[in-house]
């Protein structure tokens, strides 16, 4: 099955850009979803099922790295005691809460590299207090749930031009 790259397209206020970050790659009637953090899924099933079976303790470094933060505000963000982290290196795999906050930060942080243009503008912006957040950094504020889908807006707004 031949691999190609699709080429994706997304108005900004300076006019069109192609993106870059997260992937999407045609694979017959398969869509690849693949991070920054180098997860790679054919599909919302399969991720579900990696989420269930635990992700690696390796993705966690992978994403401490990509965004260029330390292991204690990654592990304070997905709300992974230091000591627990210890044991689940030890383990090998994180358990089934600890993974799917690893991959929301994951996959909110390629939204941000996909929208701002490139990881290190990303990396910047995740670690800037917004007034649009009550001035606390689109990372800290991504800790639960309802904060991650608040930054997801804010990238939202910010991807269409809207003034937030």
């Amino acid at each position: 099955m031949k691999t190609q790259q699709l080429k994706v397209w997304r108005w900004t206020s300076t006019g069109f850009r192609r993106t870059d970050g997260a992937s999407v790659i045609a694979e017959g009637q398969t869509t690849t979803y693949e991070t920054s953090a180098g997860w790679r899924f054919q599909n919302r099933s399969e991720m579900i099922a990696a989420i269930k079976k635990g992700l690696p303790v390796a993705t966690f470094d992978a994403l401490k790295n990509a965004m260029g933060i330390s292991e204690q505000a990654l592990a304070s963000v997905t709300k992974i005691a230091i000591h627990t982290l210890t044991r689940r290196k030890k383990e090998g795999r994180l358990h089934i809460d600890e993974s799917e906050r690893l991959l929301r930060i994951g996959l909110l942080y390629d939204r941000a590299v996909e929208v701002l243009g490139g990881q290190e503008v990303a990396r910047q912006w995740f670690a800037t207090p917004l007034t649009a957040l009550g001035c606390v950094s689109p990372l800290d504020y991504a800790d639960t749930e309802l904060g991650a889908r608040e930054v997801e807006d804010l990238l939202g707004r910010i991807e269409y031009g809207v003034f937030s």
